[in-house]
Parts: C-alpha cells; sequence; structure tokens
C-alpha cells in the first residue's frame, strides 16, 4: 500500500509541478491586470471614493456660490473667503463677480481670495484692468499672485495718476520680482514713473537698486532727487549714505533741508542690510 501510494499520479511532483506554475502565472496575471474580484472590487472601490471626491467638491463650489447672492454682506463675505481656500480654478469667475460687490468688506476679501487662487485667475484680472470700475481691485488681486504675466501690467498702471499709487502697492507686494522691472523704469521719460519707481524701490529695499539709485540723485527734478534720497535711506547701506552727502550743497532749499534731516537721524541709526544685497 505504502509502494502504491508513492506512485500515484497525485504524488509524483514531475505531474504536479506544471500545474502549478500555471496557476501561479495566471493569478500573477490577474493581480497585474486588477482581473481578481478582491482587485476589480478595490479598484471599484477607489474609482468610486475620488469620483465622490470630486463631486463633493463641486457640490460645495456651488453652495458657496450660490452664497454670493445672499442679501447678508456677512454671508457672502464668508464664501468669498471659502472659495479662496478651495483655490480651484471654477472659483475665478464667481470671485471676480465678488470685486463688484456692495460692500467693501466683500470686495476686499475677493482680493485676497483671487490671490489664493494664484495663476489661473490671471487672466480674468488682467481683462478686469479695462474695467474702470473694478480696475482697483484687480490691480490689488495681481498684486498678491507672483506671475512673471502680471508684471508689465501693473508697470503700465504707474502712468495712470488715478491708479499709480495702487499699481505701486501691487508691485512693491509682490516684491523682488519687480525690481528689474523698477531699476528700468528709472530710465522712463514719464517722471511721475521714475518718482514711482523710486518710491517702490525705496520700499521693497533691494540692494539691487542701490547703484540706480544713487545715480537718480542727479535727476534734473528735485522732487526725484529727494525722492531718491528718501529711497536711499529707507534702504540703508552704507553707499547710500556716503552719495547723499554731497547734496547738502543741492541747489534746492527743500532738498538741502531734507537731506540735513537724513543724515542727522543717520548718525543716529546703524547701518542696515539691505535685502539682496
Amino acid at each position: 500500500m505504502e509502494h502504491q501510494d508513492n506512485d500515484s499520479p497525485t504524488a509524483n511532483p514531475s505531474s504536479a509541478t506544471p500545474a502549478s506554475d500555471e496557476l501561479t502565472d495566471q493569478v500573477a496575471d490577474a493581480l497585474a491586470l486588477g482581473e481578481t474580484p478582491e482587485g476589480a472590487e478595490a479598484a471599484a472601490t477607489a474609482t468610486d471614493t475620488v469620483a465622490l471626491e470630486e463631486e463633493k467638491v463641486k457640490d460645495e463650489i456651488e453652495i458657496q456660490i450660490d452664497l454670493l447672492s445672499d442679501p447678508d454682506w456677512v454671508v457672502r463675505r464668508e464664501a468669498v473667503i471659502t472659495l479662496g481656500e478651495m483655490g480651484d480654478e471654477r472659483c475665478v469667475e464667481p470671485l471676480s463677480r465678488a470685486l463688484r460687490d456692495g460692500d467693501w468688506q466683500v470686495r476686499e476679501v475677493a482680493i485676497e481670495a483671487l490671490g489664493h487662487v494664484g495663476s489661473p485667475a490671471v487672466d480674468t484680472l488682467l481683462k478686469l484692468l479695462r474695467d474702470w470700475d473694478v480696475r482697483k481691485y484687480a490691480i490689488g488681486a495681481l498684486g498678491k499672485i507672483r506671475d512673471e504675466r502680471v508684471l508689465d501690467p501693473l508697470m503700465q498702471q504707474l502712468k495712470n495718476d488715478e491708479f499709480k499709487d495702487d499699481a505701486l502697492n501691487a508691485l512693491v507686494e509682490l516684491g523682488a520680482p519687480s525690481v528689474p522691472k523698477l531699476v528700468a523704469a528709472l530710465k522712463d521719460k514719464d517722471e511721475m514713473v521714475r518718482q514711482q519707481a523710486v518710491l517702490g524701490l525705496g520700499r521693497i529695499k533691494s540692494g539691487e537698486a542701490i547703484d540706480p539709485l544713487i545715480a537718480m540723485l542727479q535727476d534734473k527734478d528735485w522732487f526725484t532727487r529727494l525722492t531718491a534720497a528718501a529711497a536711499l535711506e529707507s534702504i540703508g547701506d552704507e553707499r547710500g549714505r556716503e552719495a547723499i552727502k554731497p547734496m547738502l550743497k543741492d541747489p534746492d532749499m527743500v532738498v538741502k533741508m531734507r537731506i540735513e534731516r537724513i543724515l542727522a537721524k543717520w548718525k543716529k541709526t546703524p547701518v542696515s542690510q539691505p535685502a539682496n544685497a
């Protein structure tokens, strides 16, 4: 009996191996292709979960958009904040409309919200620059988005007497990316643009602006010279301190008096290290 058991087909290793290998390959292939019942179920569950999450986000966006029409400005304000936090491209249009809201507090948070959305909002905001009613708010939102497309349009607004301060604030908020554009604007033929550029560089306090600002101390316009000196005062670098000393002999009395005050103040203030020096 024992001998017969050893010779039976089910106990023969050589005859069992091919079938076992074939089954193993089939199982491996099924797992790789997600064809096992368990794999198919897991894949289906994952797909359903993603779909549900996407639907949930979509529904939430639509809910918040609907709330933008609520008569209570507090509700509208909270809806704008929520849409900004979502940061979804689908929020751009409703948030842009919120820039026209009747309550200034809603408009203010709409600026912040569009900044949170970022680059997807740039094209829409650039179009809004053509609309006088919302230009101020569009400029403010562009100043919160670090995207190279915003720089030239903001620089162009420096030529607009009504919106130049808003544009300058936006460029200053962008910081370092604005510096090369502002430095180039120091040679603009428009005196107002040159003055705005000087003010902006003084507020950003970049070391890259020191030499160009020193050159502006020779400008023919007394106010531009004075503004350049004030900008160098703001940056606080030693090169700026030395450069403005000869202005004690400036032909304009207002400039001379201002330089005297700057130098007196600097004697009591330690030299600072400008950004990107």
